[in-house]
C-alpha cells in the first residue's frame, strides 16, 4: 500500500528483525487525518509493533504515556501545534525519542530543520509501506541503543555513588592520566593509599582494567566529575608525551591550577 491513499492495499511487507525490547515497542501516530493514522495503525501492527494513535499533538502531549521503547510517526502539517513544533517541544523537554516526519507538502527548508532537530527520517506520502517500516525500525533501534546507553550511565552513576570523597579524587585523577605517585603529591597523601583507594574505587565500580574507568569515568554526567575535583584546584589532563618527562621540583610534576 501506500501512505496517503484512500484505500489502502497491502503488499505483504518483509517483517524487520526485531529483538525483546522492539517486540514491545511501541509507535506513536500523530496525525489530524483518520485514514491515515488507521492505515498506518494497521501497517506497524502487521508488522508486529503496538501503534498508539492521537489526531492532534495537543492530544499527545495531554496523554499520560507510559515510557515504552519506540519511536514516533509525526505528520508534518496539522492545525494548532505542528508536528515540528511537538519536535521542538519534545527536544526542549529532554524526550529524545525518534521521530519519522510523514507529509503531502514537504519542502527541502523543512526538511533540513526537521533533520537538523534529530529527525530520522522525512517522508513524503505517498509513501511505500517498506519504507516507511524501515525508517520504523531504524527509529526503534535509535531508541534502544539510547537506552542501552542510558542504563549504562544510571548504572555508573550509581555505584559511583557509593565512593568515599577520596576514592572520587583518585579516579578523577586517575582518569586524567595521572600516575599513583603524582596523585599522591597531588592530594598529599602516600602512594600506598592512592593504591588502596584506587583499588576500592575499581572494585565498587565493578571496574577490571584503567580503560574501562576512564570510559566509566566518561559516560559520568558532569555534575559528578566535577564534585570529585578537590576545592579549589583542577587538574588538567597530562599530555601522553609528557608523563614521563614532566616535573615540577618536587620531581612529580603536578599539574593542579588553583
Amino acid at each position: 500500500m501506500h501512505i496517503g491513499q484512500p484505500l489502502l492495499g497491502r503488499s505483504a511487507p518483509s517483517s524487520p528483525q526485531r529483538g525483546s525490547e522492539a517486540e514491545r515497542a511501541v509507535v506513536v501516530i500523530v496525525d489530524d487525518h483518520e485514514a491515515v493514522r488507521e492505515a498506518l495503525s494497521d501497517l506497524i501492527l502487521s508488522a508486529g509493533f503496538q501503534p498508539v494513535c492521537f489526531a492532534s499533538a495537543r492530544e499527545f502531549l495531554d496523554a499520560d504515556l507510559p515510557d515504552t521503547p519506540g519511536c514516533m510517526i509525526l505528520d508534518v502539517r496539522m492545525p494548532g501545534v505542528s508536528g515540528l513544533d511537538l519536535q521542538r517541544h519534545l527536544g526542549q523537554s529532554g524526550n529524545s525519542k525518534p521521530i519519522i516526519f510523514l507529509t503531502g507538502h514537504g519542502d527541502i527548508p523543512m526538511t533540513v530543520q526537521a533533520m537538523k532537530a534529530g529527525a530520522v527520517d522525512f517522508l513524503t506520502k505517498p509513501v511505500r509501506d517498506q519504507t516507511l517500516l524501515d525508517a520504523v525500525s531504524t527509529g526503534i533501534a535509535i531508541d534502544a541503543a539510547q537506552r542501552a546507553k542510558a542504563r549504562v550511565v544510571r548504572l555508573h552513576a550509581d555505584r559511583y555513588k557509593t565512593l568515599t570523597l577520596r576514592e572520587r579524587q583518585v579516579m578523577y585523577a586517575v582518569a586524567l592520566g595521572r600516575l599513583n605517585k603524582q596523585v599522591a603529591f597531588d592530594l598529599g597523601i602516600s602512594e600506598i593509599t592512592v593504591k588502596l583507594h584506587r583499588s576500592n574505587a575499581m572494585r565498587k565500580m565493578q571496574l577490571s582494567s584503567v580503560g574501562e574507568l576512564v570510559r566509566a569515568w566518561e559516560v559520568l554526567p558532569a555534575e559528578m566529575r566535577e564534585s570529585a575535583r578537590p576545592s579549589g584546584r583542577s587538574l588538567r589532563p597530562i599530555p601522553p608525551d609528557h608523563v614521563a618527562g614532566r616535573t615540577g621540583a618536587d620531581g612529580l610534576g603536578s599539574v593542579y591550577s588553583a
